[in-house]
């Protein structure tokens, strides 16, 4: 869920609480009622498996120095990288070690659909890949993004469980009219966070991981500001759907993220109401820089 969508007679209108300007694609029509589908795995040409193959083995090539190892230990689990996986042979692997399961989406999804499959323990996953013209960079997620930058994680007990902890706070927060604070939970953690370890920063989001030049950004650039994790920092701070970050905000561990989901977040929703909206630049006196 790189940026939340709202549904419109079962498709979905391109309004987002990141700024951008591309509207989504995927075949809608296709999708069940809690927005899954069929993935369609025999639909793949020869060129999109070439293409899948040619974006892990770039990605995979820059892990080393940039990546938690947490992740790097849990990429082999995807499979051979010179196709597409089965979504339902990777979870297999994927439910054995943690109870999950990838499920076919047709794109991006409204965020009520979103956190009821995370709290489910089933992982969203978009069907398409995307264009050649787009390998360096496609806005809105695809099913490289999805099964590279986020699935391996989903194997380490810890991150799982801090996921569908996400998922079942995200349908209590949709109730009290809160589902933008915990989409730039997600933005800022899921898809674009650091974690401090004693070799240095390295990347644990999505978003970086399965972007060639954010991965090296987010990690070494001297461009980007780095915050220390704060829960109600991160939900007023606003974010960009359409180009490198400008702040990330860092993890001491993944236990870290999983004591944050644990309290009542309602008087924090309060709060962050009235303390009002940060620009995705904005630098505070209490702010942790690393």
């Amino acid at each position: 869920m790189a940026n939340a969508h709202k549904a419109v007679n079962q498709g979905v209108a391109p309004v987002t609480y990141g700024t951008g300007t591309r509207p989504p694609r995927g075949d809608y029509a296709s999708a069940r009622a809690d927005y899954t589908c069929e993935q369609q795995w025999s639909r793949y040409t020869p060129d999109e498996h070439a293409l899948y193959e040619r974006l892990y083995q770039r990605q995979a090539a820059q892990l080393s120095g940039l990546a938690c190892e947490e992740f790097i230990a849990a990429v082999a689990q995807l499979g051979e990288p010179h196709r597409i996986p089965r979504f339902d042979a990777l979870s297999e692997r994927l439910h054995r070690a943690t109870g999950w399961e990838v499920v076919a989406v047709p794109g991006l999804i409204p965020e009520e659909a979103f956190f009821a499959l995370l709290a489910q323990r089933r992982f969203p996953v978009t069907g398409w890949i995307r264009k050649p013209e787009e390998f360096d960079y496609v806005v809105e997620p695809d099913v490289f993004h999805d099964l590279f930058g986020h699935v391996p994680l989903l194997f380490n007990p810890v991150f799982a469980d801090y996921m569908q902890a996400y998922g079942a706070g995200g349908l209590k927060a949709s109730r009290l009219q809160a589902c933008e604070y915990l989409a730039r939970l997600y933005w800022y953690t899921v898809e674009f966070g650091l974690i401090a370890t004693p070799q240095g920063l390295r990347a644990y989001g999505a978003g970086i991981l399965s972007s060639a030049g954010e991965l090296r950004h987010s990690v070494q650039s001297t461009t980007p500001q780095r915050l220390g994790f704060d829960v109600e920092r991160i939900m007023r701070t606003r974010y960009r759907i359409d180009s490198y970050q400008s702040t990330y905000f860092v993890i001491t561990g993944f236990e870290q993220l999983f004591e944050a989901t644990a309290p009542d977040f309602t008087p924090l929703y309060e709060r962050v109401a009235h303390a009002g909206e940060l620009a995705a630049e904005a630098l505070l006196p209490s702010d942790k820089v690393y």
